[in-house]
């Protein structure tokens, strides 16, 4: 896509959300996008291949900037993922009321639902192979996992800006995905083949013991033991063996984040 390209279908897409807001999806015709956004119908059908497609000309734009981004030499390839996010949620929490029409929209109708998991999946798809061909050495496991959380982090704060459930700035975007990569042990570390969660990093060494292991104490999650944490301090994570491995970390997670 071209630079040129890329405003005339984001501005098309705006005109196109803001009809599907008054009149709504199925009643709004692709005639009448065509002259609200000044244009001809067969231009419509040049640059998207349908009424589904104009609601995501956004994402298609994101992902080729978040591509290019990625393309470019990074010193530490998780945070470059995580900025990549940051990228696509700045997009949106720029568009102010539009946001939360294309929000409207697309949780309206199952068509546009299973067409949004397709273009989440290609940012997933995206940040697992920047990850793979940046850590040759990684294990794909990781990776997916790592691309996975970071999309799922973002998307959850993004619905809930969207959505108008609470205000989300990019700063708290931010500090919850550093979260993530704190979670996965690569916050501050130099880029190289992930070992583990860094709670869990070195488990038998850092197991706790005796009758107190695993209580809870102030400012503690479930399974979570040490002192107040303060900025540089280790968090010793217990769980039983039989624990699902998304509890573990939901609840490290959390304590991290407080």
């Amino acid at each position: 896509m071209s630079g040129h390209q890329a405003p005339f279908q984001l501005a098309v897409a705006r005109a196109a959300l803001e009809l599907f807001a008054v009149h709504g999806f199925d009643a709004t015709s692709v005639d009448q996008i065509a002259a609200a956004a000044g244009i001809s119908r067969s231009t419509f059908f040049r640059q998207f291949g349908s009424k589904e497609d104009v609601v995501f000309a956004d994402h298609a734009v994101l992902l080729e900037q978040a591509r290019q981004l990625l393309a470019r030499p990074h010193k530490d390839p998780w945070l470059a993922v995580c900025q990549a996010a940051e990228l696509v949620f700045s997009h949106f929490a720029g568009e102010g009321e539009l946001a939360g029409r294309r929000y409207a929209v697309v949780n309206a109708h199952p068509a546009l639902r299973d067409k949004e998991l397709v273009t989440v999946f290609r940012y997933e798809k995206l940040f697992d192979a920047h990850l793979r061909a940046a850590l040759p050495e990684l294990d794909p496991l990781d990776s997916v996992r790592f691309a996975a959380t970071v999309i799922a982090t973002h998307n959850y704060l993004l619905r809930e800006f969207m959505r108008g459930a609470r205000p989300v700035s990019r700063a708290q975007m931010r500090d919850a995905l550093d979260a993530v990569r704190r979670l996965f042990g690569v916050l501050d570390s130099p880029a190289g083949p992930l070992s583990g969660p860094a709670p869990a990093r070195d488990h038998d060494a850092t197991r706790a013991t005796g009758p107190d292991a695993g209580t809870r104490g102030p400012g503690h999650a479930p399974g979570v033991t040490g002192a107040p944490r303060a900025a540089d301090d280790v968090v010793v994570a217990v769980f039983s063996r039989a624990t699902p491995a998304a509890e573990i970390l939901a609840t490290v997670q959390r304590t991290l984040e407080r």
